[in-house]
């Protein structure tokens, strides 16, 4: 039953979307908004819910894989610019979890919720890893990496459309880097080569982060403690 439900959602969702064409009628957002209220009301466990709609958490797996096409349609463009690629996606990975640590440590917060904020901008199953290893809450990871990604769904392309920013480089990268696989999806929506740098980036940005993350956690405990 609740499978048939969100898929349902998901559809009315995706044509409001589209008929309204405004940024933030996210059809994710809209299906959210509508669903979660409807569970409520019901009393629907999470744990039934979950379990109506497990295969469509096994699909997530292969939609990240499937990104990969649009990659190899862009592998000159790759070649030629992987310089920019690895700078970019490494700048941009270590600020952002500098500042969501910085952030955290100035407000005094707990150890536990700093290694969730950590992976906020990869991809869900790297960002709950992340945070497990350090100490932290998957759950409240997961639920950062899906507001984060919302956002840059959402707000992504009109930044580009403001800043007059058209190279496909410049917007794939940003978007992966900062909004995973949700921002990656909407990329896919607007233009392949955008989508094909902004799926480099999300799994550049997954090996960045699992490997620096341990060294920013250590940074905001030495920090807290003085």
């Amino acid at each position: 039953m609740w499978l048939l439900v969100t898929i349902i959602v998901f559809f009315f969702a995706r044509w409001v979307s589209q008929k309204f064409n405004n940024p933030i009628l996210n059809p994710l957002l809209i299906s959210v908004a509508i669903i979660i209220p409807i569970l409520v009301y019901l009393k629907v466990p999470f744990e039934t819910y979950y379990a109506d709609n497990t295969w469509i958490s096994y699909l997530l797996q292969p939609a990240v894989v499937a990104l990969a096409y649009p990659l190899y349609e862009q592998l000159p463009q790759i070649r030629a610019n992987w310089r920019i690629i690895m700078l970019a996606c490494g700048v941009g990975s270590i600020m952002s979890m500098l500042t969501a640590s910085m952030i955290a440590v100035s407000m005094q917060v707990d150890l536990e919720l700093i290694a969730s904020l950590l992976g906020k901008s990869v991809t869900t199953p790297i960002a709950m890893e992340v945070s497990s290893h350090l100490g932290g809450e998957p759950a409240i990871a997961a639920i950062l990496v899906l507001i984060v990604g919302l956002f840059g769904a959402m707000f992504a392309y009109p930044i580009y459309n403001l800043l007059n920013i058209t190279h496909p480089i410049a917007k794939g990268l940003t978007m992966g880097t900062v909004s995973h696989a949700l921002g990656t999806a909407t990329c896919a929506e607007k233009d392949p080569k955008d989508a094909a740098f902004s799926s480099l980036a999300l799994v550049v940005c997954g090996v960045i982060t699992s490997i620096i993350a341990p060294s920013i956690f250590a940074l905001s405990v030495w920090l807290l403690s003085l």
